[in-house]
């Protein structure tokens, strides 16, 4: 039974998975739809305004990034009255299935993404991959993938030991190597951190005349959790829509590292294993100056304590 009061500021959060998908498909059902895609997949489309984000997200990763439990593509949408297509995955599959090769097949067919003045392709991680690899199915996209991995076709990236479990699945047929799916795109932008090794042999694969690559050093494995709690995500997405992404601009954007824990955590610890003493104890000077910052006031602690002994 339909329930009345469900609404998009309605929070979705604790719901079983059966009640969360039920949940939906009905606010889907006014202004688009929602389908079943197979076992593990599914797609949820409302239609707002001609500029469509396509979000890849996993239904255990939606709880985790939304306070409210629901798809990060709805944030756009009712903020910024966007159309959003959200594709879902039970656990991480990388979208490589049949039933969802199907379904972009019926999009083009049907000229789905001809109505939309705008598209965008959004993912992370193994949603990233999807991102850039479905992105085909609609030419002149632009594409933000954050952490993508290029295949995981052992063959191309037998040194990636992370998805070990994934090396039977093909990612050789339909919208199979994602930078080459890349090809008709307009734009694509590829975040990562430089510091993280395999993350960084996947970005080389993308290496594209038309993808620039958005380099967030130090800031980790983790990056769209930071992006979603600097509140950066829907600038980068809002700047990519209009055409004004470009590395000047993206800096900016990234002062919002000055101010976020983690990040500032992971340059004390770079720089502490790397034996900068003279930089690390003025980060911690810095950090300590602005914010409550208990592992810097003990690192400056620490130094001091260092000191009295030296003397």
């Amino acid at each position: 039974m339909a329930n009345e009061s469900l609404n998009f500021e309605t929070s979705l959060a604790g719901m079983k998975k059966a009640d969360w998908l039920a949940a939906v498909e009905q606010l889907c059902d006014e202004d688009g739809y929602f389908e079943r895609l197979g076992k593990r997949h599914h797609a949820a489309f409302i239609e707002k305004s001609s500029t469509l984000l396509v979000s890849f997200e996993t239904l255990q990763g939606i709880p985790a990034l939304s306070p409210l439990a629901q798809p990060l593509g709805w944030e756009m949408m009712l903020g910024h009255d966007w159309s959003t297509l959200c594709i879902t995955s039970n656990g991480d599959t990388w979208f490589r299935d049949t039933a969802v090769y199907g379904y972009f097949d019926r999009l083009i067919d049907d000229g789905f993404f001809d109505d939309f003045d705008t598209v965008i392709f959004y993912g992370a991680g193994p949603c990233g991959y999807a991102a850039a690899a479905y992105s085909v199915a609609s030419p002149e996209a632009h594409v933000l993938a954050v952490q993508p991995q290029a295949t995981l076709d052992p063959r191309i990236t037998e040194w990636d030991d992370r998805f070990t479990d994934m090396r039977r699945t093909d990612f050789t047929s339909r919208y199979g190597y994602a930078p080459d799916m890349l090809d008709a795109a307009a734009a694509a932008y590829v975040v990562y951190d430089p510091r993280e090794d395999l993350d960084a042999m996947h970005a080389a694969l993308f290496t594209k005349s038309h993808t620039r690559k958005l380099r967030l050093r130090h800031m980790g494995n983790a990056i769209q959790t930071d992006l979603l709690e600097m509140d950066q995500l829907a600038p980068l997405l809002l700047a990519i829509s209009v055409g004004a992404l470009d590395d000047l601009t993206f800096a900016r954007m990234m002062r919002a590292r000055r101010d976020h824990p983690p990040y500032l955590r992971n340059v004390l610890a770079a720089l502490d294993a790397e034996g900068r003493e003279t930089l690390a104890l003025a980060l911690a000077h810095n950090v300590t100056s602005r914010m409550h910052a208990p592992r810097f006031t003990r690192r400056l602690a620490t130094a001091v304590k260092s000191d009295d002994q030296d003397d």
